[in-house]
């Protein structure tokens, strides 16, 4: 199939805080009717970079249906209380960037953690950034073998 990426349509709860009724993704095309996501999402649940999923076509668009296999990874939401370029955020960020996660930036950070990093320390710190009101998160996705 190759490296083909498509935009996957989420459709979303619009009434939910954000106010947005539906979120697209990028994917790889892994096989008819199967993508492989490639960003992190910033409203959408239950879905994370790395999971395959199933999506139908629908007047041009590509629109989600299922995720077939997880891929591992979890998707949390931070809404930041403090500049991201502050010296708090910093703080608070930067060990939870050490862990290997990243986030991309819009209304919210969507923040990825990867599958080989230990969710429960990245809880953790997500937990003192709150406490320390540097931010509000949300988990978006629990995609971890929890043990």
């Amino acid at each position: 199939m190759g490296h083909e990426l498509v935009r996957i349509l989420f459709e979303l709860e619009a009434d939910a805080w954000h106010g947005v009724a539906t979120e697209r993704l990028w994917a790889d095309r892994v096989a008819p009717g199967r993508y492989r996501l490639r960003n992190t999402p910033f409203f959408a649940f239950g879905v994370s970079c790395g999971d395959i999923v199933s999506g139908e076509e629908h007047d041009g668009q590509v629109v989600f249906r299922s995720v077939t296999i997880k891929g591992g990874h979890s998707s949390y939401r931070i809404r930041p209380t403090a500049e991201i370029d502050s010296d708090a955020f910093r703080e608070c960020w930067v060990p939870i960037e050490g862990l290997g996660c990243t986030f991309e930036q819009g209304r919210v950070l969507a923040v990825d953690i990867p599958a080989a990093t230990d969710i429960h320390r990245v809880h953790e710190l997500l937990e003192a950034g709150e406490s320390a009101g540097v931010w509000q998160f949300e988990e978006g996705d629990c995609g971890h073998a929890i043990e």
